[in-house]
């Protein structure tokens, strides 16, 4: 082993990675537009993937890792980027999988988000959903919403994270982000009390479980602008998550709240460019009052049929849809948005 772990991660921002795996028997990975490739260092034995990893830790964390075989972290190189981590066990090894945060949040435009999405830091109260899979870009797209609010209004934000990302400057409003594990036990220790804390916006990291989803439902209701992400690859699997989680008992209650607070879902992929790059596909939908009633009556399989009427007043979009504007646009190529379509019929019918 001959270059350390900020060596291999300045290489790896400097080269325009998403991503940096640390594994045994390999050398270290960086994941370019979407496909790992192996850098030119040599392959790492055990003790070398251990001693890269705990570069990045302190006592405390070493022993936590050691405690429960795995730790989720971030930390700052200065002059290169911000990552998070997460370092892990497997097959008796430590591996590490890191990715770079930029230190200067992208401003919503760069990141060709829409304005009816920026539009929705105005909503007073509600429930904002940002969702995809790992690595779709959730996490930069709230920091842009997030630091939009904090650059125009004067507002209370409380942001819960695990780990916290990107880190915001306090500006014209009042910002304090919470990190699970140094400032709060858990998401939902972290929720139970900050309404106490006067906040006007919540940023939730993601909802995890049934106590975070409802405790992001409280406060949402409860008069208070919140955002948060999910797992979840479109709008009605977004729905049907929240509600199912719940138990059956419980689930016309909180069809009804959500049908109340929800204010928007951006659903969310990064596709490879041609040319090199990645490109924003974005599903949106804004409940219309048809989309809240399909949701408080359990016909949220309606939902994607009320999304594509109207769109040129509601500017709903659906993910299909984004995708073949972009081969059209000549932005990215067919088979690989083909290969992303929600349902390649419908992908194939807006792609004529």
């Amino acid at each position: 082993m001959t270059r350390t772990l900020n060596d291999i991660l300045r290489y790896a921002v400097e080269n325009g990675a998403s991503d940096i795996h640390i594994n045994t028997n390999l050398p270290p990975q960086i994941r370019k537009d979407g496909i790992l490739q192996a850098t030119d260092d040599p392959t790492l034995s055990p003790d070398d993937t251990k001693s890269l990893c705990f570069e990045c830790l302190n006592q405390e964390q070493v022993m936590q890792f050691e405690s429960e075989r795995s730790i989720d972290l971030s930390f700052q190189i200065e002059g290169i980027s911000r990552f998070r981590a997460n370092l892990f066990w497997a097959m008796d090894s430590v591996c590490g999988a890191f990715r770079p945060i930029p230190i200067k949040i992208p401003e919503p435009e760069e990141l060709g988000i829409p304005p009816n999405i920026i539009e929705l830091i105005e909503k007073p109260r509600g429930l904002v959903l940002v969702t995809g899979q790992t690595g779709s870009g959730k996490s930069t797209t709230l920091a842009s919403m997030i630091n939009r609010i904090n650059k125009t209004k004067s507002e209370h934000i409380i942001t819960v994270e695990d780990p916290i990302e990107y880190m915001f400057p306090q500006d014209k409003s009042v910002i304090n982000q919470r990190e699970v594990g140094s400032d709060t036990h858990s998401f939902t220790k972290a929720l139970k009390y900050i309404l106490r804390q006067d906040p006007d916006v919540v940023l939730i990291g993601e909802m995890r479980d049934l106590e975070t989803i409802q405790s992001a439902i409280t406060v949402a209701e409860t008069g208070h602008l919140v955002f948060a992400t999910l797992h979840t690859n479109n709008a009605v699997q977004t729905v049907d998550r929240i509600i199912d989680v719940f138990p059956p008992h419980h689930q016309p209650q909180v069809r009804t709240q959500l049908s109340f607070i929800l204010e928007g879902i951006i659903s969310q992929q990064l596709i490879p460019k041609v040319g090199g790059g990645r490109a924003l596909a974005m599903e949106l939908l804004f409940p219309t009052s048809g989309i809240r009633n399909l949701i408080r009556e359990g016909k949220t399989h309606q939902i994607a049929s009320q999304m594509q009427m109207g769109q040129e007043h509601s500017g709903m979009l659906m993910m299909d849809q984004s995708l073949a504007t972009l081969v059209k646009n000549g932005i990215v190529e067919r088979d690989e948005a083909k290969r992303r379509a929600v349902s390649i019929e419908e992908f194939e019918n807006y792609s004529k």
